[in-house]
C-alpha cells in the first residue's frame, strides 16, 4: 500500500517545537559511543578492505580517541533506503532506473538485510516499506511513474505557501532519515538517484543533512540527469546535472558516502555495482568519546591512516545528543 509522507513531514515540522523525545539509535543503546561507518581508498580510487585496527586513528575535535570497537562490514547487516526522482526532468531516466534498481536489490539484499522504497517528485511517496524480499521492491519499482504536480493525479494533500513544488529532495532525505532510519540500528545508507535539484521543500540542504548525521546514516547520491531536461544537448553538460552537483557531494561527503555519475561511459548498471562492492567493504569504528558532555554540539570526526597513500571517507562528525529525560 502506498503510503504519502508530506503528512509525516507536517508532524516533524510541528515536533520542532518540542523537546526531542526520539533519539538517534545508537545513543539509545550506548551512549558512550560513537560509531562512525568508514571506506578506504588507495591513490588509483581502489577499495581497500584489508586493514586492521592499528592502522587507523580517530580524532574528535582534533583530540585522539581511545577505539573500542572494530569490525570489518563485509558481512553485517545492511538497512537501505533508496530514494528515486520522479520529478518532471527524470521521466526519461524512470524505466533505466526501475530495472537497475531491481537487479541491485537481487544482488545486494542478504537474509538479514532490509531496504524500503521512495520516489519523490512534488511530493514524497513511500512505494514499499521495510522488506527483504527483492520480488516486493520490484513490485516497489513498477509504481515509479512521473511526477503528476500539484493539481494533477496525486496531489499532495498539504497546500504549499511560497512557490511551486516540483522536486523535494531534501524533504525526502529528511523522512528518510529521520522518520524511517533514526530508530533502526547497525549500518544505514541512503542511495538517492537524482539531479541533485531541489524545488519547493519546505526544509533546507542542512536540516536534511543534520537529519542524516543524527540518524547514523551514510548517504550515497547518484548523479543521472537528462541531458534534454534543461535544453541541454549531451551528458554532463545540462543545467540540472550543474546546480545539484554540490548539492549532491555535500550531502554524500558530510555523512561519509560518495557521489557517482552517470555518463555515456559510466552506466547506471556499474554504479550500482560499485555501490555495492563499496558497501561490503567498510569499517565499523566505536570509540568512547573523550569529551563526555552531551550538550547537543556537534563534534568533529576526522579519520586518519598510517598509510599516507590511503585516503579514508567517513562522516565528518555527529551531534552529542542529550540524554533523555523522563
Amino acid at each position: 500500500m502506498r503510503t504519502l509522507l508530506p503528512f509525516a513531514l507536517c508532524a516533524a515540522l510541528l515536533a520542532q517545537t518540542k523537546p526531542d523525545q526520539d533519539l538517534p539509535a545508537t545513543i539509545k543503546v550506548d551512549v558512550d559511543i560513537v560509531n562512525v561507518l568508514a571506506s578506504v581508498r588507495d591513490k588509483r580510487g581502489a577499495l581497500v578492505s584489508n586493514l586492521e585496527k592499528n592502522d587507523f586513528t580517530v580524532l574528535e575535535d582534533g583530540k585522539p580517541q581511545d577505539i573500542k570497537y572494530f569490525t570489518k562490514e563485509t558481512d553485517l547487516p545492511l538497512t537501505i533506503g533508496l530514494l528515486v526522482d520522479v520529478s518532471g526532468s527524470q521521466r526519461n531516466l524512470i524505466d533505466i532506473e526501475r530495472n537497475a534498481a531491481s537487479q541491485f536489490f537481487s544482488q545486494v539484499l542478504r537474509k538479514k538485510d532490509m531496504a524500503f522504497l521512495i520516489s519523490f517528485g512534488e511530493e514524497s511517496e513511500l512505494l514499499q516499506d521495510y522488506t527483504n524480499s527483492p520480488r516486493l521492491l520490484t513490485e516497489g519499482l513498477s509504481q515509479l511513474r512521473p511526477s503528476s504536480g500539484v493539481g494533477g493525479l496525486h496531489p499532495g494533500p498539504v497546500p504549499t505557501a511560497g512557490g511551486p513544488r516540483g522536486t523535494v529532495l531534501y524533504d525526502a532525505v529528511y523522512l528518510a532519515a529521520n522518520d524511517k532510519l533514526k530508530s533502526e540500528v547497525g549500518r544505514k545508507v541512503i542511495v538517492i538517484i537524482t539531479d541533485g535539484v531541489d524545488q519547493g521543500s519546505r526544509l533546507s540542504l542542512n536540516q536534511a543533512v543534520e537529519a542524516a548525521q543524527k540518524s547514523d546514516a551514510v548517504i550515497y547520491c547518484i548523479d543521472y540527469n537528462d541531458p534534454y531536461a534543461y535544453g541541454g544537448g549531451g551528458f554532463g553538460i545540462s543545467l540540472g546535472g550543474g546546480m545539484g552537483g554540490s548539492t549532491m557531494r555535500k550531502m554524500s561527503d558530510e555523512t561519509g558516502g560518495h557521489t557517482y555519475k552517470v555518463d555515456r561511459k559510466h552506466t547506471l548498471e556499474q554504479v550500482f555495482k560499485e555501490l555495492q562492492d563499496e558497501m561490503r567493504s567498510q569499517y565499523s569504528i566505536g570509540y568512547t568519546p573523550a569529551n563526555e558532555r552531551k550538550d547537543g554540539s556537534y563534534r568533529k570526526i576526522e579519520i586518519k591512516l598510517s598509510n599516507k597513500d590511503l585516503k579514508a571517507q567517513a562522516r565528518k562528525g555527529y551531534y552529542a545528543i542529550k540524554p533523555e529525560t523522563r
